[in-house]
């Protein structure tokens, strides 16, 4: 199980769920799920609109997560990651800080998701 923590000024609090590792719902399907308004619009990681701010909460190495080729498009356009960023996280198995939500698997790892 992975304790998710969303925060956004578009909520009265952040709010804390959990969520199945190994399930392989997305972190927006997540969202949806428990009534967070994270916004989206084509759920297939094209529009860029439901990028969010992931930070891992233990002190340990963050589970490696690959960037989909449309992530990674997707983000760069939005001005949220470099290419540099791109190359770091592909050469050391460390995911950027700014991800889509609706390409975001959520692992087994507690996670604060801003929004």
């Amino acid at each position: 199980m992975a304790n998710v923590t969303f925060s956004s000024p578009a909520m009265k609090r952040d709010v804390t769920v959990y969520a199945t590792a190994g399930d392989c719902s997305s972190l927006l399907t997540v969202a949806q799920k428990n009534k967070i308004p994270i916004h989206f619009e084509c759920e297939n990681g094209e529009c860029g609109s439901c990028a969010v701010e992931v930070d891992v909460l233990a002190n340990q190495q963050p589970l490696g997560m690959h960037l989909t080729e449309k992530e990674k498009t997707a983000l760069k356009l939005a001005g949220k990651i470099s290419r540099e960023q791109i190359e770091q996280a592909e050469l050391n198995d460390v995911p950027p800080p700014w991800r889509l939500a609706c390409q975001y698997i959520v692992r087994d790892e507690d996670i604060l998701v801003r929004f």
